[in-house]
């Protein structure tokens, strides 16, 4: 039966909408975690991963989701003994942790912030209980998901050498144009989500699977498995359904320009058929603003965003072209730290010193190539 203009629409997501959008992320961060460390068992390794004995043991602590956990605790021991005892290759050790652990936080954002965001907005609109506050949450949960994008980009920017002459103006303009875009795909999402929840699943399976697909047809290289390296592609769609993510080198503006004149497209076609059915069939509550202004806002955001993100990339983004420019910019910054570009461990150089060397350290080869690609 049709409901009725003005009457109310009862409406509650079910618990298990919630219990698997956060055991899912939790599964997913966990897994990249565990097959990390497998890559990475004939590395350097802490004294706090020292403690497990074996890489079995490590499996059962990622099954019961303790990994994450687990290396947090290993970087805080790694920073506080060189913090004390001031030895530079713990330095380095903390910073590989760091890099692993920011694309982590980053994978964990997209896959459980973001989804709990649409929800919670969906759920405010079906209730309505569209009022100041209500909006000013959104709007800060917005700004949380754009803050874990600005510090992985931060992360990132570790591996340039001028790094120290690169403040903070820039990831505010990172920031801003990262808040302008996922904002209004998040608000899009939510308000079709509110109207047709029965098919915003298949909205999501169909968008993700051709994702999926043209990550897959860029032939990433970034695990070091068959297998990993699919999760990663499945993961690379999941979050492209929110925001760009650079995967690989190359014709990144190209591939933005497309990305972004797609994802446009999806925001109208979505807010659009939100206002049809708001005319068809007004809410029992009062909308803030006319259903058409706030279709208009949401362009319009967004295409403020792409103006913010080409004054970025024009302004704030370090001027790399070639290819060789970026390996060198990487092996500049591995040299400083005594690494070769390989990510290989090795001991420090000291050029003209008799001190003994310091122990060797490592450089996140995964956040390497992130790197290299973001910056190609």
């Amino acid at each position: 039966m049709e409901e009725d203009a003005g009457q109310s629409i009862p409406f509650k997501y079910p618990a298990s909408d919630f219990l698997l959008t956060v055991g899912g992320s939790s599964a997913l961060v966990q897994a990249f975690s565990w097959l990390w460390y497998h890559y990475d068992k004939d590395g350097t390794e802490t004294r706090t991963e020292s403690l497990v004995k074996s890489l079995h043991s490590l499996k059962i602590l990622h099954v019961f989701q303790m990994g994450v956990y687990f290396r947090y605790a290993g970087l805080v021991r790694i920073s506080i003994c060189g913090f004390c005892c001031r030895k530079r290759y713990m330095e380095g050790n903390a910073v590989y942790l760091t890099h692993d652990l920011s694309l982590l936080r980053l994978i964990e954002t997209f896959s459980e912030s973001a989804p709990q965001l649409v929800l919670m907005i969906t759920v405010i609109i079906r209730r309505g209980e569209v009022e100041p506050i209500t909006i000013l949450k959104a709007l800060g949960s917005v700004s949380a998901i754009a803050v874990s994008v600005t510090m992985y980009h931060r992360s990132l920017r570790s591996f340039l050498p001028d790094k120290a002459k690169q403040g903070w103006g820039s990831s505010v303009v990172y920031f801003m144009w990262n808040l302008l875009l996922i904002g209004p795909r998040v608000a899009a999402v939510a308000l079709f989500a509110s109207v047709f929840p029965c098919f915003i699943a298949a909205h999501f399976l169909s968008s993700w699977m051709v994702l999926f697909f043209v990550a897959w047809q860029l032939k990433t290289n970034f695990m070091d498995s068959g297998g990993g390296e699919w999760l990663y592609r499945a993961t690379v769609g999941l979050i492209w359904y929110f925001s760009w993510f650079s995967i690989v080198e190359g014709h990144t503006r190209q591939r933005s320009t497309i990305y972004h004149t797609w994802i446009g497209v999806d925001i109208g076609m979505l807010c659009g058929f939100w206002v049809w059915q708001m005319m068809k069939n007004p809410p029992s509550f009062e909308l803030p603003l006319d259903p058409y202004v706030i279709f208009v806002i949401m362009i319009s955001l967004y295409i403020a965003g792409l103006c913010l993100k080409v004054t970025y990339y024009k302004f704030c983004h370090p001027k790399i072209t070639k290819q060789g420019e970026v390996e060198g910019h990487l092996e500049l910054m591995s040299e400083s730290v005594g690494v070769p570009p390989n990510g290989d461990v090795v001991d420090f150089r000291f050029m003209g010193h008799t001190e003994r060397p310091e122990p060797s350290v490592r450089v996140n080869k995964r956040m390497r190539n992130l790197a290299g690609n973001f910056y190609s």
